[in-house]
């Protein structure tokens, strides 16, 4: 009987786990969730204020109302837009800074970007002034090449666009003939 005693006596012993503190935790909860929501008010408010500080960008210009028929045409995303040769400098004045799907048109009169839920704008052609391919823009950083990049001028401020197309293979055909618009354009003095 003797090895049964201390068997009782410990299990006499133990104590039931403590209860949780429901008060404390449901504070810390609370607490963070202000914390989250606070830090998305301050990005909020800096998006604003950056906005704000772009407000002498000249509105976007719009289509006319004869194109003329399309060279190419593009569905994707757009990426958002950057001060050119800044990868880093989005523009969010007029709906720039907005991702979102897009459709892109090349006419001989320029660029349609028509974005659903955005702005949409257009680029005439004397306003175009270089596309290449790239790895990254504010906010997206992809593989080598996998972002078309149309630098434009609007206003005083020349401007790079980013756009993906759905089928990557198309970016190299837009470069090419984006790039011979803007060639053609400067020889003819269009600028």
């Amino acid at each position: 009987m003797t090895s049964v005693a201390p068997v009782i006596l410990l299990a006499a012993e133990k104590e039931s786990a403590e209860v949780t503190d429901w008060a404390a935790r449901i504070g810390w909860v609370v607490g963070l969730g202000l914390f989250v929501a606070l830090v998305y008010w301050l990005m909020r408010e800096g998006w604003k204020w950056r906005s704000t500080l772009q407000g002498d960008l000249p509105e976007l210009p719009t289509a006319p109302h004869e194109p003329g028929p399309a060279k190419l045409t593009m569905s994707g995303r757009y990426h958002g837009s950057t001060t050119a040769g800044q990868w880093l400098d989005r523009i969010v004045a007029h709906g720039l800074g907005t991702r979102s799907r897009v459709e892109l048109t090349l006419t001989d009169a320029g660029l349609g970007v028509v974005r659903p839920g955005a702005n949409d704008f257009f680029v005439p052609v004397a306003a175009l002034r270089e596309a290449r391919l790239d790895k990254g823009i504010a906010g997206k950083v992809l593989t080598e090449g996998g972002l078309l990049v149309v630098t434009w001028e609007h206003g005083d401020k020349m401007i790079d666009s980013g756009f993906r197309s759905d089928h990557a293979a198309e970016h190299n055909e837009w470069v090419e003939t984006l790039n011979d618009m803007i060639n053609k354009t400067e020889t003819d003095g269009a600028r």
